[in-house]
């Protein structure tokens, strides 16, 4: 089992910045990645970002520009760096992880609120 916990939401005015950080313990050693989905109000769970073992990194058009994705592996952690947040970012910004094998994100965190207000 995968815990993932995430921290660094808040209420912040349009055009600030924000790092969300989210750290994996329990059996880590075979995750494959670990990325950022988002849940704004009356809309489905979106993709934000991912990165994967070896550096590579994906991140949404939506956020692209504005948005960065790091992953520290002796951490077990995975940032997400906002800038130039907009009121239609606010969301719950939920951690997730996929071990290799998996089909699909398979481990959760409990989500982090980001309010961005205008």
């Amino acid at each position: 089992q995968v815990q993932l916990v995430e921290s660094g939401g808040g209420l912040v005015q349009a055009g600030d910045s924000l790092r969300l950080s989210c750290v994996a313990s329990g059996r880590t050693f075979d995750l494959y990645a670990m990325g950022w989905f988002r849940q704004g109000p009356g809309k489905e769970k979106e993709f934000v970002a991912t990165a994967r073992n070896g550096g590579s990194t994906i991140v949404a058009d939506s956020v692209k520009g504005r948005f960065t994705i790091s992953r520290d592996g002796a951490k077990d952690t995975v940032y997400l760096q906002m800038t130039s947040l907009k009121p239609e970012d606010t969301a719950v910004y939920y951690c997730a992880a996929i071990q290799y094998g998996a089909g699909a994100y398979n481990y959760w965190g409990q989500g982090t609120q980001v309010t961005v207000s205008s």
